[in-house]
């Protein structure tokens, strides 16, 4: 039977390895997160009522830029959208359009789905 002190360094063991063994994360620069953002563009459906709606994700931005880039891109498609989640859902099937406009903006996005 093992004493308390013995079980006790095992956990702390056990402990030391498990912060050693997940990487830590660190927070990418904005330039380097605009460059090897991946932004995708699909299309759902599902708890809409089936009225499908093309959703934009991964774009590298963050608060009243993402506003303004939806507010951008409704005008363009002449819809109604918004922004949920650090995502921007524009109603209908635009992702061809949306693709377009969005590599003629700068961002490395590519049709995602179907």
């Amino acid at each position: 039977m093992k004493s308390k002190a013995t079980t006790a360094a095992v956990l702390r063991d056990l402990a030391q390895l498990k912060s050693v063994a997940q990487p830590a994360t660190r927070q990418p620069t904005p330039a380097a997160s605009a460059q090897g953002a991946r932004v995708r563009v699909g299309r759902e459906i599902a708890g809409r009522g089936g009225k499908g709606v093309s959703v934009i994700r991964g774009l590298p931005l963050k608060g009243e830029e993402l506003e303004q880039l939806a507010a951008r891109l409704k005008k363009l498609c002449g819809a109604g959208g918004a922004v949920k989640s650090g995502c921007i859902e524009i109603q209908g099937e635009h992702r061809d359009r949306l693709v377009s406009e969005l590599c003629r903006l700068g961002f490395e996005a590519r049709r995602a789905g179907g």
